[in-house]
């Protein structure tokens, strides 16, 4: 495949995914991963800081998308109301197409302590952004806090159990479902 081909990321991320798979997470190089997906190393680097953000990429992005969502919540929503809003806006970035990538993924992060460990933190990070959105509303800090561990949470189990569920049900009706639950413990 010529360096000219369109989509570098995405055949390095597929490259990665299968060599993770095949190999494990410790013992890919960033050179195998370039090889399998018709690029330089440098190329690579262009596009992720190390191995491990092939499969942290997006988070970024999936913060800042749930942020907005949860800032423009009606000015009378509750907190939860205002996290749900954030972790419903999540549900766009799991489509059916990356239910696959997304149970891959996992796999990898599952096995690798490294990569759980960094998988904690971006969660961390994306608590503390949720709690920060709140506090600018207004909301007062242990209920800020506590709204958005819940809500990240709820986003956590849900996930799990999106990946693990049959492929016809949507991210946003496990999040629903997942939401009931934590309502059913709370009555």
């Amino acid at each position: 495949m010529g360096r000219w081909e369109p989509d570098a990321a995405g055949r390095l991320r597929e490259a990665a995914m299968a060599l993770y798979a095949e190999r494990g997470y410790d013992r890919t190089t960033v050179a195998e991963i370039a090889d399998r997906a018709g690029v330089t190393a440098r190329t690579f680097f262009r596009h992720f800081a190390d191995k491990r953000e092939v499969l942290f990429a997006g988070s970024e992005q999936l913060e800042h998308h749930m942020v907005k969502a949860l800032r423009e919540a009606p000015a009378d929503a509750t907190p939860m109301e205002a996290v749900a809003a954030g972790v419903f806006a999540s549900a766009e970035f799991f489509d059916a197409i990356r239910r696959d990538y997304s149970r891959r993924r996992q796999a990898v992060i599952t096995a690798t302590p490294e990569l759980r460990e960094r998988e904690l933190i971006k969660l961390a990070a994306l608590t503390s952004a949720l709690t920060q959105a709140l506090l600018d509303r207004g909301v007062g800090p242990d209920v800020a806090a506590l709204a958005a561990e819940t809500g990240v949470a709820v986003f956590r189990v849900a996930f799990e159990r999106w990946i693990a569920g049959p492929d016809g049900v949507s991210m946003a009706d496990v999040i629903r479902s997942t939401f009931q639950t934590l309502a059913g413990l709370t009555a």
